[in-house]
């Protein structure tokens, strides 16, 4: 009951800030006189925020909830936070777990005309599991029920925007939910939702010419968060942990991962730009392999949003890291 409590909390706290702020338009967010006002958006995390931005454009104000370089995974709101979803017309999230507090929070906010989007809704998600540790094995068979409802949320894997595919599905999403808070806007959105899903449908593409004919299949990662692209371009991920970033192996799986990888002749052992390399730099000294970034997307650094990269960007950079890597 932990979150929960702490996201009531900020709740209850939020409205006691709006005390007073007056109303909000149904369709452009807070009361403001000027009627040029671009719709306001708030996004989870940085892949929904750099989606929003694609569809809406010109048309649209777009703020990314957690903070840049902030892993978003164990993230909670503040009470500043829960007013902008207050004042916002359209929240945008990924679902499928990734968010553990959304529900908590849309079901205490006073703002009725706010539209949410599941960017994931449709997609077909794949099972998500965490690797335990030999003294977790052993915990107490009569662990309370908090426990097991704080990981509730990790059943399926949620990283569906890594896959091109996928990111196309999510874009058609938020330009659905866009449309229906801005009608007068529909064939911009549109438009901008053809652009961007021909970009993904380029960038399919080019994982499949590159990756198809590479020796190699297996990626040795930190993080369980590369199963959809794996499982669109015929890889197979062998995750030191489980969905969660942030936990560390026990000596039991280390062993496991260090002989798969001299086993298979596995050259890199990939880490993500959020968590700590000293697993992946452990396994590589022990082993002989390499390591590389491997990027989930969760968050960029402020530097490298300041410098304009996007989506297209990092999927690519990531799609030459696997190459290198697969030879």
């Amino acid at each position: 009951m932990k979150r929960f409590c702490m996201t009531l909390w900020v709740c209850v706290a939020a409205l006691v800030l709006l005390e007073g702020w007056g109303g909000y338009s149904p369709v452009m967010g807070a009361v403001n006189e000027n009627k040029s006002q671009k719709l306001s958006v708030l996004a989870s995390f940085y892949p929904m925020y750099d989606f929003a931005v694609k569809i809406g454009g010109e048309r649209v104000s777009v703020t990314n909830m957690v903070p840049a370089g902030m892993e978003p995974h164990d993230w909670e709101p503040a009470a500043a936070d829960i007013a902008e979803l207050e004042k916002a017309a359209v929240f945008v999230y990924n679902g499928a777990g990734m968010e553990h507090w959304v529900s908590d929070v849309l079901g205490v906010l006073q703002n009725r005309a706010l539209i949410t989007v599941e960017a994931s809704k449709g997609i077909k998600l794949l099972e998500g599991h965490h690797h335990e540790s030999h003294e977790d094995e052993h915990e107490d068979e009569h662990e309370d029920e908090e426990h097991d409802h704080e990981h509730e949320d990790e059943v399926h894997d949620p990283h569906v925007w890594l896959s091109p595919v996928y990111a196309k599905a999510e874009l058609e999403n938020i330009k659905n939910a866009l449309v229906q808070a801005d009608p007068e806007g529909k064939s911009y959105y549109e438009a901008n939702y053809e652009k961007y899903a021909a970009e993904c449908d380029a960038l399919d593409k080019e994982f499949t010419n590159i990756l198809a004919p590479l020796p190699k299949k297996d990626i040795v990662v930190t993080h369980q968060a590369f199963g959809y692209i794996c499982e669109r371009y015929g890889l197979r991920q062998v995750p030191i942990e489980g969905l969660s970033p942030d936990s560390e192996p026990d000596p039991g799986r280390m062993a496991e991962i260090i002989d798969f990888v001299k086993e298979h002749g596995v050259k890199v052992i990939f880490f993500e730009e959020l968590a700590s390399p000293k697993v992946a730099e452990t396994i590589a000294k022990a082993t002989g392999a390499a390591t590389d970034m491997l990027s989930p997307m969760e968050g960029l650094g402020e530097e490298e949003i300041a410098s304009g990269i996007d989506y297209f960007a990092v999927m690519r950079r990531n799609l030459k890291s696997l190459a290198a890597a697969l030879q």
